[in-house]
């Protein structure tokens, strides 16, 4: 039996992991004879590290986005002439070969660029001849995702396709333009018409605590034409603080674990108002709904964000306007 490994990183549910439990589904749905395993390499190194550089990631992005964003794109988000090098890195190569001996698998799947570096290195070094795919879970590719010794990339776009061919001469049967992956249980849009209701507005975000949805409250609260439904995910406090406004047309929601209850959700909403993650955007255009920006976090998303506005003349990004215009 053929084993597929699949290398996130971090604890938190972000995209990583969410894109990975994707394809895992995907695979154990669609084929025979194969197992999947899906490892942080973080907390496989040392969990108390682990819990440690996600506690710090988080306390990072909310008080200090300023100096998170001016790093990310200093290091993580440059011009291929001037791409780092993670010498510090070693001690996670010796753990990542470790974990390989022992899992043994025959393919090995990065939703994550460290992982990706890592594996890499290890080709480089003679140390790893497992065949890698690299699956992308942003609209762009930033520095920590290795091109050398990559079997295949899943990309985004077709614009990444053109950037690896031209920058990186990375070959184009080496490259699927497969957009960021979505759970099959996400199913595609088929019109119908809706019967006559109040409008629902699904809006997420607040899963880490770190989204602006509480900065909406004035008008989430005076905005009593329509129903909204929002996913708090695991933020405990996000959560408490609108059950206790006891506004029937606001309704929060916990973490929703399963994806049939995340697609009737989809299916009931007229239009969804969210951050500009990879995952949660690409699963609004699956299902064809009008997305509305109410903020975004630094890195990532600023870029998400830029590329998302220059492909995507619907998305609404100014928040007030809609609200204030059409409530």
């Amino acid at each position: 039996m053929k084993k597929v490994l699949f290398l996130p990183l971090l604890r938190m549910q972000s995209g990583h992991h969410q894109v990975a439990e994707t394809l895992m589904d995907m695979l154990k749905k669609h084929t025979d004879g194969i197992t999947v395993k899906k490892v942080d390499l973080l907390s496989y190194t040392n969990k108390s590290f682990a819990k440690m550089i996600t506690g710090g990631y988080l306390k990072w992005i909310r008080y200090a986005p300023e100096t998170y964003n001016l790093a990310y794109k200093n290091f993580f988000y440059v011009p291929s002439s001037k791409e780092h090098s993670f010498k510090w890195s070693h001690i996670f190569l010796r753990k990542l070969a470790k974990l390989l001996a022992e899992e043994k698998p025959d393919l090995i799947v990065c939703t994550h660029g460290f992982p990706s570096y890592l594996l890499s290195q290890l080709k480089l070094l003679g140390k790893c001849d497992i065949p890698i795919i690299n699956v992308y879970t942003d609209f762009f590719i930033n520095s920590f995702w290795a091109r050398e010794g990559i079997d295949v990339h899943f990309l985004p776009n077709q614009e990444v396709k053109e950037k690896l061919m031209k920058t990186y001469q990375i070959p184009p049967q080496k490259m699927i333009v497969t957009g960021i992956p979505v759970h099959e249980e996400i199913t595609s849009h088929a019109y119908r018409e809706k019967p006559l209701k109040r409008p629902k507005i699904l809006i997420s975000g607040g899963n880490s605590g770190l989204g602006g949805i509480l900065k909406l409250s004035d008008e989430l609260k005076h905005s009593t034409q329509f129903d909204y439904l929002v996913l708090c995910g695991n933020n405990r406090k996000l959560y408490d603080e609108i059950l206790s406004w006891g506004l029937s047309h606001i309704k929060p929601l916990p973490y929703l674990s399963s994806r049939s209850e995340m697609n009737e959700l989809y299916e009931a909403a007229d239009a969804i108002v969210t951050k500009p993650g990879g995952v949660t955007v690409s699963e609004a255009l699956r299902k064809r709904l009008p997305i509305f920006v109410h903020s975004m976090l630094p890195g990532q998303e600023e870029i998400n964000l830029n590329y998302l506005k220059e492909k995507l003349p619907y998305l609404n990004l100014s928040r007030k306007a809609h609200l204030k215009n059409n409530c």
